[in-house]
C-alpha cells in the first residue's frame, strides 16, 4: 500500500478543519449522523477556546490503494509558521476555499491569506494541489455553478503565476464538508446536475507524486521529540529506509543512536521506508539533546551542518519601507527548521527576460547593493546555529525555504551551493 502525506490548506473560517474531520470519518466508516468535527481535530484547549487551529492536526485513513496521513495546517495568520511546518511534510496539498459571498474574496485579496498558501505551498514541495470549493450547499451559493466557475476563473491565473502547472498538478471539485457531500462518494445529480466529475476520495487515490528513493541514505527531519522509555523522534521519512537495529546519526549534534522500535501510525513495524510518517525509538541520545529541525540521517552518508550557505531568492513583498541588502534580518525556514538568518552578501541580481549570450563575452556583473520587489537574487546567508541543509539540486526536500520577517512571507528561496564537506562555512 502506498503512504502518501497530505496537507489541508485554507484561510480561517473556509471550512478546512470540519472537511478534514469529515474525510477522516468517511475514510474510517460511514457516518450518518452531524457531529462537532472541527472540535475532534482542535488538539489542545487554546484551540478549543480560540475554535481555530493553531497547531498542525494530525490523522489517518486508508482508501482501496493507499494510506494516508493528513495534516490540518493552520489558516490564521498568526500561526502561518505551523502551517509551514504541515505543508513542508506534505506530497499533496488540499486548498479549502469557501464558496459562501465575501469569504473567498477576503482570502484571495492582495495579502489574503488563501494566496500565502498557495505560494508556500509550491515553496515547500507540494507539487501536487486539490483546490476543493467547499460550502456549495450554503443558502447564498445552493451549488451555483456560476459561483464555482468564477471561483476557478480568479483561482487559475494565480495558481500559474505561482507555478503551478493548473493542466498537469492542480484539480478542481465542489463539496460540502459539513455532510460529506462529494467527498467519499460521487454526488447525485439531484443534489449538483452539472458536475461530472470525481469526488475527493477518487482525486486523492490517483495523483501521482515524484518516487523517492528507499535506498538512498537516510533523511528525516524531526518535527517532535518526547521521552517514553527511550527517545521518540518524530518526522517524514525523506529517502532511505529505516529499519530496527539500524545505527545512525543525529545531525547536527552528530550522536550516534541505535533504532529500537518503529511506529507507523498506530502500528509497530520493523521497518519503514520514505513518504512514511513514522515515529522512531532510539537509544544513545537524550530526549533533550534533540531539537526540531535536526535530522535523522545516515552514518556513512550524513547530512551536513553549515552555518552559512548561498541561495537563489525572488523577493515578494518587502514590508515597507524596508531595503532588501546585505545586513538585512528574517526568519529562515527551512523543512523542520525555524532559525533566525542575516543576508550577509548580494551576489547578483538574475534578469530573467534576458537572453543568454555567449558566456565568454559576458562581463563580470556588479554585486547589486539592494534589490527591490520581484527581484531574483543570488545572495549568501548566515546563521548562528548550525543547520541541517542539502543543495535543492540534490535534495529538493532539504534545499527549499522561506523568509519571514514581522508575521509576513518575504521571499521564497532554493539553496544552490553549500561549504565544503565537514566544514559548516565557505
Amino acid at each position: 500500500m502506498r503512504a502518501r502525506m497530505e496537507a489541508a490548506l485554507g484561510a480561517e473560517s473556509r471550512g478546512r478543519r470540519t472537511m478534514v474531520e469529515g474525510g477522516v470519518c468517511c475514510g474510517v466508516a460511514e457516518s450518518k449522523t452531524p457531529r462537532y468535527m472541527a472540535y475532534i481535530m482542535d488538539t489542545n484547549e487554546e484551540e478549543r477556546v480560540k475554535g481555530k487551529t493553531v497547531e498542525v492536526g494530525r490523522a489517518h485513513f486508508e482508501t482501496e490503494h493507499t494510506r494516508f496521513t493528513i495534516l490540518d495546517a493552520p489558516g490564521h495568520k498568526s500561526y502561518v509558521p505551523n502551517m509551514i511546518s504541515g505543508a513542508s511534510q506534505a506530497d499533496i496539498g488540499v486548498l479549502v476555499i469557501s464558496a459562501r459571498k465575501g469569504e473567498f474574496e477576503t482570502g484571495y485579496e492582495r495579502g489574503g491569506q488563501t494566496r500565502e498558501h498557495v505560494l508556500l505551498a509550491k515553496t515547500l514541495g507540494v507539487a501536487k494541489l486539490v483546490v476543493v470549493i467547499n460550502k456549495m450547499d450554503e443558502p447564498t451559493v445552493k451549488w451555483s455553478k456560476e459561483r464555482y466557475d468564477e471561483i476557478e476563473a480568479k483561482m487559475v491565473p494565480f495558481l500559474k503565476s505561482s507555478g503551478y502547472n493548473v493542466k498537469k498538478d492542480v484539480q478542481f471539485l465542489p463539496i460540502s464538508g459539513l455532510v460529506g457531500t462529494n467527498m467519499k462518494t460521487r454526488m447525485d445529480k439531484s443534489i449538483c446536475s452539472w458536475w461530472d466529475g470525481p469526488c475527493l476520495f477518487e482525486v486523492l487515490d490517483r495523483i501521482e507524486i515524484p518516487l523517492r528513493d528507499p535506498k538512498g541514505p537516510v533523511r528525516m527531519p524531526i518535527i517532535d521529540k518526547y521521552k517514553d522509555m527511550g527517545t521518540v523522534v518524530m518526522g517524514k521519512i525523506e529517502a532511505g529506509t529505516i529499519r530496527e537495529g539500524d545505527s545512525l546519526l543525529i545531525m547536527p549534534n552528530k550522536s550516534h543512536v541505535k533504532v529500537i522500535g518503529l511506529n507507523l501510525d498506530e502500528s509497530k513495524v520493523r521497518r519503514a521506508g520514505p513518504a512514511e510518517n513514522v515515529r522512531v525509538k532510539l537509544s544513545g541520545v537524550e530526549e533533550e539533546d534533540v531539537m526540531s529541525g535536526f535530522v535523522l540521517s545516515s552514518v556513512a552518508n550524513p547530512v551536513g551542518a553549515v552555518n552559512e550557505f548561498i541561495a537563489q531568492l525572488q523577493i515578494l513583498e518587502l514590508l515597507d519601507n524596508a531595503i532588501f541588502t546585505a545586513g538585512y534580518k528574517a526568519v529562515l525556514h527551512i523543512h523542520s527548521v525555524v532559525e533566525e538568518c542575516e543576508i550577509v552578501e548580494l551576489i547578483e541580481e538574475i534578469d530573467m527576460k534576458k537572453k543568454k549570450g555567449d558566456p565568454k563575452k559576458k562581463k563580470p556583473k556588479r554585486k547589486p547593493l539592494f534589490v527591490k520587489n520581484g527581484a531574483i537574487v543570488v545572495c549568501r546567508i548566515q546563521v548562528n546555529n548550525l543547520i541541517c541543509i542539502e543543495k535543492f539540486s540534490d535534495f529538493p526536500q532539504l534545499g527549499r525555504f522561506t523568509l519571514r520577517t514581522e508575521g509576513k512571507t518575504v521571499a521564497v528561496g532554493k539553496v544552490v551551493d553549500v561549504p565544503p564537506a565537514g566544514s559548516p562555512t565557505f
